[in-house]
């Protein structure tokens, strides 16, 4: 690039800022709208499986400061997204700002065979003055499709910050009609450096490279009340107090890639489920709408909050004909990890059994693994009995409320339709985080769009198994970012949580 086109990228970042809204404060908002609710569209809002097979290409191997606001939109509580600059002149583009990845990719000019393409805007290379093509053939496999291109670089605004020489990937390639209904262009990832895929420089990272941000920090506010014109704030370089009450919680980041940390036990009420009593591995993404964990668990939430899923005969049939056999093993002493070895219905692999690689009993079933799906079925009966054995039930009592939990079993694509008139008698959950209890209520927890006999309402919790060594695996979606102004450290390398405002 010759030394005219350099300083043409200087002047054009100084006046980028008149795009985006200015701070008298020192710090650089990026605002988020508010769109109304529609049930039909939250697939396509959701980036849904990005654990189970893996979102990246890439395994998870896993104060005077500048400040930039940068407003968010908020679509259907299952979208936050804000606008972006690329190129000289820059050109415009809604991104999802998202702690689960950490590429840019937006579609480029050359993708001409996706319809998903012609929906969004889309890179024009030749006309910026700073674009460089880098070339390298990439791709981004997500839970709802595929994403392919190849990679560049250009200036970028965020928010008042200009980025020099940022890669990013022009994707020329969109599958799935889930990139079609999405609202948003594009993602900026915001994870850590270990999982961009092709070795990219995250922008975040840029941003820390080129002294724009003093303090190693930004900060997600996500508003969820729909009445409000103002989706959210995302801060880059620091937190604004306007958006939290009280002082944050920390707790260290434990593993590099995701923004991961430990999360203690997990209650619905006041009681215990008991699965993650020694300790679970949790994310906090603000690229997934829901709540996203293990089948067991969102089982038990279902079956407690009224969520019809789908009917397991499967499971159904294994507690009629296996469930006294499993309760006598239980009460017999044999360790919960080996009874359903000894049941006959799973068979050791090494230190795991083989439903260790299943990543959720309703996709195993429709694949038509009989033997898998009674292995896995039995694995959740037995932590479900073993959490009321813990209470001194009766045999019946137990297998009982076993059989009624193989009704909520979520379903294929992880949602569970509820009672809206039922929210009243529905119990709050909490996560244990730090030694503190975060706690969600069910009008915070539930998704509802219409109202009167219109309204449908939607639990907030989808199952999503991630196998050992990596899982079990939580991820704290927007449905807990919503209630919980949630800090992400990376100078200190850890997260913070406060009571949003």
């Amino acid at each position: 690039m010759g030394i005219r086109y350099v300083w043409l990228a200087v002047c054009l970042c100084a006046l980028l800022p008149s795009m985006f809204d200015a701070s008298s404060d020192g710090l650089l908002r990026i605002n988020i709208k508010k769109r109304p609710l529609d049930v039909n569209s939250i697939k396509a809002a959701r980036k849904d499986g990005k654990y189970g097979n893996g979102l990246k290409t890439t395994p998870l191997g896993l104060g005077d400061s500048s400040v930039d606001f940068v407003p968010l939109t908020n679509y259907l509580d299952a979208q936050y997204y804000g606008e972006i600059g690329i190129g000289s002149p820059p050109q415009t583009f809604t991104v999802i700002f998202d702690t689960g990845s950490s590429n840019l990719w937006v579609p480029s000019s050359k993708c001409i065979f996706s319809i998903a393409c012609y929906f969004h805007h889309r890179f024009k290379g030749t006309q910026s003055s700073t674009y460089t093509k880098i070339g390298d053939a990439l791709q981004i496999s997500y839970g709802s499709g595929t994403i392919s291109g190849f990679s560049s670089k250009d200036a970028v605004q965020v928010g008042d910050l200009c980025i020099e020489d940022q890669d990013f990937i022009e994707v020329t390639k969109e599958g799935s009609l889930s990139f079609v209904l999405g609202k948003f262009d594009g993602i900026l990832g915001l994870g850590f450096k270990e999982i961009s895929v092709g070795d990219l420089q995250p922008v975040w990272y840029n941003m820390i490279d080129q002294g724009l941000v003093k303090e190693q920090v930004f900060s997600f506010w996500l508003n969820r009340n729909e009445d409000d014109e103002e989706g959210g704030e995302l801060v880059f370089g620091g937190v604004d107090p306007s958006h939290f009450i009280g002082e944050h919680s920390y707790v260290p980041v434990t593993k590099k890639g995701y923004w991961q940390f430990n999360m203690g036990d997990f209650l619905i009420g006041n009681q215990s489920t008991g699965f993650c009593e020694g300790g679970c591995a949790a994310i906090v993404d603000s690229g997934t709408s829901l709540l996203a964990g293990p089948t067991t668990i969102v089982t038990e939430i279902n079956y407690a909050i009224g969520a019809e899923g789908v009917l397991s005969s499967e499971c159904k049939t294994l507690v009629t004909e296996y469930g006294d056999m499993i309760w006598d093993l239980l009460v017999s002493g044999v360790t919960p990890g080996k009874v359903c070895s000894q049941a006959g219905l799973c068979f050791s692999n090494g230190a795991q059994s083989v439903s260790s690689n299943i990543k959720t009993v309703v996709e195993e079933e429709n694949r038509g693994l009989q033997d898998t799906v009674y292995c896995e079925v039995c694995e959740m009966a037995v932590i479900w009995m073993q959490n009321q054995l813990r209470q001194k039930e009766t045999k019946e009592v137990v297998l009982d409320y076993v059989n009624k939990l193989c009704e909520s079993i979520p379903s294929p694509a992880g949602e569970s339709v509820i009672d809206c008139n039922s929210l009243s008698k529905m119990p709050n959950v909490s996560f244990t985080i730090g030694e503190k209890l975060y706690t969600l209520t069910p009008e915070q927890y539930i998704l509802k769009t219409g109202e009167g006999i219109a309204a449908v309402c939607i639990s907030g919790f989808m199952a999503l198994d991630v196998p050992p060594p990596a899982g079990p695996l939580w991820i704290l979606g927007d449905v807990f970012m919503g209630v919980y102004h949630t800090v992400f450290d990376y100078g200190n390398l850890q997260l913070g949580f406060a009571k949003s405002a």
